[in-house]
């Protein structure tokens, strides 16, 4: 079975992308346009990690990754920030938020399965 990757994205062009380099690796991908939406998707879908970028519509990251580590359903899934926006301390304002990790826009299209293999393993379920 395909290891379920929720990516919360509100840049369509951005979505698009890690949907097809994940998709390529036998990834299966859940998609969410904001925030709230994505926290709905978690808790409904349970996927095995979440990708989201700290620009967000609706309901902002930081609101977002607080709901999901409070959530008994979802705090066990690792939660990677996306951002474009890489400022000296953000790492680390982004650990401290909860998040497991942090991805610097733009994606890094080789880099980006190496990533989630450390997280998740393979898109095929083996390790």
């Amino acid at each position: 079975m395909a290891k379920k990757i929720l990516v919360i994205e509100d840049n369509d062009k951005n979505r698009r992308l890690i949907r097809d380099v994940l998709r390529y690796h036998c990834y299966e991908i859940i998609e969410a346009e904001n925030g709230e939406e994505g926290l709905k998707r978690a808790k409904e879908l349970l996927p095995d990690l979440i990708l989201l970028d700290i620009q967000m519509p609706v309901m902002d990251c930081l609101d977002t990754i607080k709901a999901l580590k409070v959530s008994p359903e979802t705090k066990h899934i690792k939660v990677i920030a996306l951002t474009s926006f890489a400022m000296v301390g953000d790492r680390e304002r982004m650990l401290k938020a909860g998040f497991d990790d942090y991805i610097q826009k733009p994606i890094d299209t080789r880099q980006l399965p190496k990533d989630i293999v450390k997280y998740i393993g393979s898109g095929k379920g083996q390790e």
